[in-house]
């Protein structure tokens, strides 16, 4: 029943195709469907790929919930320990905690600067807005061109958005990043004024060191004012060794240490 698992299909895809028959059978074989699970784990385990984010929340909670759409509804609570036991655990060990973002700070391999322990959160550090924000002069930008920006000095009375137009805003938090993929979102409180602080750029690179450029933008005009906590940064581990770190690249164009949001630097491209 088991057949070899091929690299180029996706870890869904395979556990659908060969653990979906048994289940379909009525499950009145519990033996057959915890071997069949032991034994795509430990040839899932040998792969370099490991595309476990498509169901790692399922894994993790012990109770595996494959697609409400199949109406299979939850599987045996012990598959998934079955699966768990065999996977590496480093593998579901994604996002970084509290106690790991301090000792990878104390390493060196994160640096955040102003670093305030209050604002570590369980698994997220917050981090705040600066003082400058920045608009386009044109309300027509080029992507092959440079389009240059008007810089905005927010006063402690803050500074009013409006909607239909493009902030850029800053972090207050310098940050260097090293050995892992650092993700920047906004808060929930943030969202819920109706504010989202990147339009596409929320994940930075290994080796990423520098403020971060906030790409602001509101549903309905709203103050907002420096200092007050915008987003959370959260950590993932990668897998491999790494090569090509930004802070190293020669085409990096967001390298230089700054205190004010950068512009876009898409006409540096050659298209």
């Amino acid at each position: 029943m088991l057949a070899g698992i091929d690299p180029k299909k996706d870890l869904m895809t395979v556990f659908l195709n060969q653990i979906i028959p048994v289940i379909s059978l009525g499950m009145t074989n519990f033996t057959k469907l915890g071997t069949s699970a032991y034994n795509i784990a430990k040839k899932v385990r040998t792969l370099p790929w490991f595309q476990l984010r498509l169901f790692n929340t399922y894994l993790i909670t012990n109770s595996l919930r494959i697609d409400y759409r199949l109406g299979i509804g939850s599987l045996p609570r012990y598959f998934c320990n079955i699966f768990l036991a065999v996977i590496p655990k480093q593998h579901f060990a994604m996002i970084l905690t509290d106690q790991r973002i301090l000792d990878e700070i104390e390493t060196g391999n994160i640096l955040i600067e102003p670093f305030r322990k209050e604002c570590l959160g369980t698994n997220s550090y917050d981090v705040h807005l600066g003082r400058y924000l920045a608009v386009y002069k044109n309300r027509e930008l080029d992507a092959r061109k440079h389009n240059e920006i008007e810089e905005i000095v927010m006063s402690e009375e803050g500074y009013v958005l409006q909607p239909h137009t493009l902030y850029l805003g800053v972090t207050e938090e310098y940050t260097e990043t090293h050995k892992h993929v650092p993700f920047l979102e906004g808060k929930s409180s943030i969202g819920r004024l109706g504010i989202d602080i990147h339009a596409t750029a929320g994940k930075g690179d290994v080796g990423y060191c520098n403020t971060w450029t906030l790409e602001i933008s509101c549903t309905q005009p709203v103050r907002i004012y420096p200092g007050m906590p915008i987003g959370q940064l959260i950590y993932f581990n990668v897998e491999g060794d790494i090569t090509n770190y930004y802070n190293k690249k020669k085409n990096a164009k967001y390298i230089n240490r700054t205190v004010k949001p950068i512009e876009s630097m898409m006409w540096k491209n050659k298209f």
